[in-house]
């Protein structure tokens, strides 16, 4: 069996619907998210040893995932990242055990390449043909990809203030690209018009229930490099808070399978100071987030004054004993800068942020020395040209020596 998607529920409110329909949001408003007939997976599979060996992607899982024939599978290559140990930055910060998880290498250059990977292929299964979802860039550009791959129209509306280079990835894979004077909550309400007037099938973040599962693969790939243990702290960068969400459900179908220790990883919640729902809902011990004015960071990509999923991404922090954290812009680039100059890699500022978040969670002692810590670095620097504030030390003439 390829594989073992079995229904489709309401974390909400527990109701079910066939999976071999197109889903939206559930009657209550809250999202879907897919079911796997587990017992039968348990039985297929001897254990999580079963994925070795397969090819390193992200469709090895595929008994996990909800695409259910082989030749449905859209892929532009993508691969496992690495889980890179950051040993100089972590003992700077007292952290030996400081792990990346390095989404910046998958195509598209973010970890949206699993989520539009996965739904794309599912959506084309299904029989739709016309995609539609609000951005803040980096879903755009994988979603206009993978949809380009699959032969599928995709419709984007982005914030006029989104970096310029997403912007040219939807346009050059030939999305109906429109801008929007706001944020993406102002997209978002564009794109829901469009599609109740249009018939067009909303793919915007959560309000269908399959780009979580690609999204759920950076879990299954953290824990098999592990040896399918859990790390003790996962620090996510969180705006829509699909990733987050979706690591959890890989935890929870693991341990629910017998393949993981029950013992679970505390999961971090990093949000910027000047867009931080989650953070204040946290420390409000609230299910729910608020709707976040004037929101605005550098970390463009968690620039997202309330998220749908907000109840799933708590409800993660509560059972695991974990947090939230705010960090501000200044701390942001700063901490950018300094992983690039101690490890040689050019994150994103959202990966960036995660990295401030494990240095104030150390200082603070929340996190211990002797554990293992996984930053999630969500896409690659590059596409930030204009979050980088460093200057060149000098401009030389032709004839000029390189001065002292």
């Amino acid at each position: 069996m390829y594989s073992f998607l079995s229904h489709i529920v309401c974390p909400k409110c527990s109701a079910t619907y066939d999976a071999s329909t197109p889903q939206g949001l559930c009657r209550c408003g809250a999202p879907l998210l897919a079911a796997y007939d587990l017992d039968a997976l348990r039985a297929a599979l001897p254990g999580p040893g079963a994925f070795a060996g397969r090819s390193p992607s992200l469709w090895r899982y595929h008994e996990l995932l909800p695409v259910r024939a082989e030749q449905s599978e859209v892929s532009l290559g993508e691969t496992m990242t690495p889980l890179l140990p950051l040993r100089r930055l972590g003992e700077a910060m007292g952290l030996p055990g400081l792990l990346m998880k390095d989404e910046g290498l998958l195509p598209t250059g973010s970890f949206k390449a699993r989520g539009a990977a996965v739904g794309v292929a599912r959506a084309k299964e299904l029989g739709i043909r016309e995609l539609a979802m609000p951005t803040n860039g980096n879903a755009g550009s994988a979603w206009s990809a993978y949809a380009a791959r699959a032969g599928l129209a995709m419709h984007i509306v982005l914030p006029e203030s989104a970096p310029a280079l997403p912007r040219n990835e939807c346009l050059m894979t030939g999305a109906d690209l429109c801008l929007v004077q706001g944020l993406i909550s102002d997209a978002g309400r564009i794109v829901g018009k469009a599609v109740q007037e249009r018939g067009w099938f909303d793919a915007s973040t959560l309000k269908e229930p399959y780009r979580i599962e690609g999204k759920k693969t950076m879990g299954l790939e953290i824990f098999e490099a592990l040896g399918w243990r859990a790390p003790d702290v996962i620090l996510y960068p969180t705006g829509g808070g699909v990733g987050l969400i979706g690591i959890f459900k890989a935890l929870r179908e693991l341990q629910e399978l017998g393949w993981m220790p029950e013992k679970a990883p505390r999961f971090v919640s990093v949000q910027a100071a000047g867009c931080a729902p989650i953070v204040k809902a946290y420390e409000e011990r609230r299910e729910e987030s608020s709707f976040w004015p004037d929101s605005e960071t550098v970390a463009f990509g968690i620039n997202v004054p309330k998220a749908l999923g907000d109840f799933l991404v708590l409800r993660a922090l509560y059972e695991t004993d974990g947090c939230a954290v705010a960090i501000d812009d200044e701390s942001i680039l700063r901490e950018q800068a300094l992983v690039g100059k101690l490890e040689g890699t050019y994150i994103c500022p959202e990966g960036a942020a995660t990295l401030a978040a494990a240095r104030r969670l150390r200082k603070e002692g929340w996190i211990a020395p002797d554990e293992t810590v996984v930053a999630i670095n969500t896409g690659s620097g590059v596409k930030y040209p204009e979050a980088v504030r460093l200057e060149p030390r000098a401009l030389l003439r032709k004839d000029q020596a390189i001065p002292a």
